[in-house]
């Protein structure tokens, strides 16, 4: 019988939700299920969850935890860890979950697994090679730390309620760092959003000579980001794009290798993805894995889109569709 311990900050969101999901199955023949909190607040995400059949809900709370650290992370999920005796501990790939999962399972004795996409059976599934290999593996070694990697499961949508939870103490080490604030862009400029509807992608023919032999890379960046404003949508871009910086051509001023979607890029998992100015060839495409819908604009009725990589692709001038569309979400 395992005893399962969902291991998370209370301020995870979605991922914390999911993993939650994919642990609640793993108390098979007997075993429980335990949940781990820690942050400033962690009642409300608790009441939350209440109904997920954790058979405890211990928590660690204080000001002291509101903003990630790697000395007071650590410090309260090695205490919910010991506090629970779990021999399987699932956490939320977030940033700050990843950060502490292998110095955690460290100091417990354990084990840990990141990118994990799904576990059945007593095994976790991984992908490879930019998933295009796959492979399940499993461990004697106990506890076992396994980090499920965000987008992989449907989030827990069970009955809320009032969860009563048993308070854990820890002994702090001697805090050095302090955190002063938070630097993030402005959100008009924010480009990635993982929780996005769709994901649009953005290819090199933007900066490329259009029908008048001319390039309009500042229109081309005007209508994009008119775009993403009006619809929130999430912005990827193909490696041949991100690329052109180094090449001296001239280049969309938001794009970076941070957007590239790919194989020596991100592999998103957006419900919706609209292609634009991109070819569908086969590095890029395979990016677009767990993408649930794929549409493309394209000139070239011969793109890779065109040979069954694309559910719809348009054959037309991306320039004049993205003019047309901007002015309908304006007209709304």
């Amino acid at each position: 019988m395992e005893t399962v311990l969902l291991l998370t900050h209370a301020d995870a969101g979605k991922p914390a939700l999911e993993a939650l999901a994919a642990a609640i199955p793993l108390k098979r023949d007997g075993g429980t299920l335990v949940v781990g909190l820690f942050g400033a607040d962690v009642q409300p995400f608790a009441n939350e969850i209440a109904g997920c059949g954790a058979t405890k809900f211990l928590a660690v709370t204080g000001a002291e935890f509101t903003q990630a650290r790697y000395a007071s992370d650590a410090a309260a999920a090695e205490a919910l860890v010991k506090a629970s005796q779990a021999t399987i501990v699932v956490v939320p790939a977030t940033s700050r979950m990843n950060r502490i999962v292998s110095g955690v399972a460290h100091r417990c004795g354990g084990r840990a697994d990141t990118h994990v996409t799904g576990m059945a059976n007593g095994n976790i599934t991984r992908w490879y090679y930019r998933q295009r290999m796959e492979s399940q593996q499993s461990r004697t070694q106990r506890p076992w730390f396994i980090a499920i990697d965000p987008g992989c499961h449907a989030p827990y949508s069970g009955a809320a309620g009032t969860a009563a939870t048993t308070p854990v103490s820890v002994s702090l080490p001697t805090i050095t760092t302090q955190v002063t604030g938070v630097k993030a862009p402005e959100s008009s400029q924010q480009t990635i959003r993982p929780d996005a509807k769709l994901l649009f992608v953005a290819g090199a023919g933007w900066t490329k000579k259009q029908p008048d032999g001319q390039a309009h890379v500042p229109e081309a960046a005007e209508l994009i980001m008119g775009f993403l404003n009006a619809t929130k949508a999430s912005l990827g871009s193909s490696k041949s794009l991100v690329d052109l910086s180094g090449e001296g051509q001239a280049v969309l001023p938001f794009m970076s290798h941070l957007n590239q979607v790919g194989q020596t890029g991100s592999t998103p998992r957006h419900p919706k993805g609209l292609s634009t100015c991109c070819h569908g060839e086969e590095p890029h495409a395979v990016g677009w894995r767990f993408i649930g819908e794929r549409r493309a604009i394209n000139l070239d009725a011969n793109c890779g889109w065109a040979r069954g990589k694309a559910d719809v692709l348009y054959v037309a001038d991306a320039f004049e569709v993205m003019r047309k569309v901007n002015q309908l979400l304006g007209a709304r």
